[in-house]
């Protein structure tokens, strides 16, 4: 999964916090986008009372298994649109906006934006165009795309249910639909083989596991996504919400 280029930093805070950011946003926003990208950090266990964790407390309409919905995922490949936000020491860094293919070869479009920084990017079958907005007159910047460019949310649901019965939380209601939620944290050499992109990316800066909290629908598509992990002392989380479900869509390279 990809990382994304962090602006320069002003302060010496600030290079912390957008650290810790840019490897938030390569787990939980990697759908949105193909780009590519060393302070150490370690996973730490979301608190008990996270608000994520708690379950609805009245019945849900709809329940299912999520072993079973997660079967009929792997059957049809489709369209999301997404939107993700990143947090660290409390303040919002960063959100990303878009539309991708899940559960096929990833391709999709995204914009990036925060303070000082906006970009667009479209991920096609073949290649990974960039543009930076920031700058008046930036053009498109293509590049290979990366073979382990991919956006595999149902590997870490499956991961999160191979921990056991704990994981799972049950049914809950996201945005009206019902919903299964799973739960756990996860060392950071399980996602090895579903995301070694980001086992890549992580390793290399000391970071050991992280914490998820995740929402899927009666058919396997992940509805909801948070991901919290500790940087150099600064907690912080990828909140993605996923809507708008649909057939697999074509994304061209842009023009101009």
């Amino acid at each position: 999964m990809m990382t994304f280029p962090a602006r320069p930093a002003r302060r010496a805070r600030r290079t912390t916090v957008s650290a810790a950011a840019v490897v938030l946003v390569a787990v939980g926003l990697s759908v949105l986008s193909g780009c590519k990208g060393g302070p150490s950090g370690a996973g730490a266990p979301a608190p008990a009372s996270s608000p994520a964790a708690a379950a609805s407390a009245a019945p849900v309409a709809g329940a299912f298994e999520p072993e079973q919905a997660l079967a009929e995922a792997e059957k049809t490949p489709y369209a999301a649109s997404i939107k993700g936000v990143t947090e660290a020491a409390g303040q919002e860094l960063s959100t990303m906006t878009g539309r991708s293919n899940l559960g096929t070869l990833f391709t999709g479009r995204a914009e990036i934006r925060s303070t000082g920084l906006w970009m667009e990017t479209v991920t096609t079958a073949d290649a990974n165009y960039v543009r930076n907005r920031t700058q008046d007159g930036s053009g498109w910047v293509k590049a290979p795309r990366s073979p382990d460019n991919e956006a595999n949310y149902a590997g870490y649901a499956k991961l999160l249910l191979a921990a056991g019965p704990s994981a799972k939380k049950g049914m809950e209601t996201r945005g009206g639909v019902p919903a299964y939620h799973l739960a756990g944290h996860l060392a950071l050499d399980q996602v090895a083989s579903i995301d070694p992109r980001t086992h890549r990316s992580m390793k290399a800066k000391g970071v050991t596991g992280f914490d998820i909290d995740q929402w899927i629908d009666s058919q396997g598509r992940t509805v909801r996504f948070e991901q919290r992990m500790e940087m150099r002392g600064v907690q912080a989380v990828n909140k993605v919400d996923f809507s708008e479900f649909g057939p697999v869509e074509t994304f061209a390279a842009p023009q101009g």
